[in-house]
């Protein structure tokens, strides 16, 4: 049976900023691709019903996994709904990834649901990658670079 997984994390960062990690290609690149893995977008229209799909390599061994889905809902600063499918058969199935993002005393509170994963897929796993991202994310997002002038 496909099953969902969750995530919490606050981030010392502005809920605008984390939503704009999760919507831009070069950020999505720079965090999302777990430990061991390069990013590549291939498509990505960030809005309602516009489609995204973009493939990590495992440094190692140059092996690729594909995948990509539709968005199905946008809510600046807040939420982002989307979908997301591998191109391999041996993943079979749709999934479904929820992002809540909030405003909270210290900065940004997020959490992530991903529902429908792939039976073929451990758990652990799934949430082993998830906290390389996430942590990578913190990293994008908590960053204060002032402009050079």
């Amino acid at each position: 049976m496909p099953h969902s997984i969750e995530l919490h994390r606050v981030l010392q960062t502005t809920p605008e900023r984390v939503y704009k990690a999760f919507l831009d290609p070069e950020a999505l690149v720079k965090w999302l691709p777990p430990n061991g893995f390069t990013g590549k977008v291939h498509q990505l229209d960030a809005r309602e019903g516009g489609k995204h799909r973009m493939s990590f390599t495992n440094f190692g061994t140059c092996s690729s996994h594909a995948f990509g889905g539709e968005y199905l809902e946008l809510v600046p600063g807040q939420r982002i709904r989307y979908t997301d499918e591998f191109d391999d058969p041996g993943l079979p199935g749709s999934m479904q990834v929820t992002v809540e993002i909030r405003a909270v005393a210290v900065g940004a509170e997020l959490r992530v649901r991903q529902e429908g994963v792939p039976d073929v897929i451990p758990a652990e796993a799934c949430y082993l990658g998830w906290q390389e991202s996430l942590a990578l994310l913190a990293k994008l997002v908590e960053a204060d670079i002032p402009d050079e002038t």
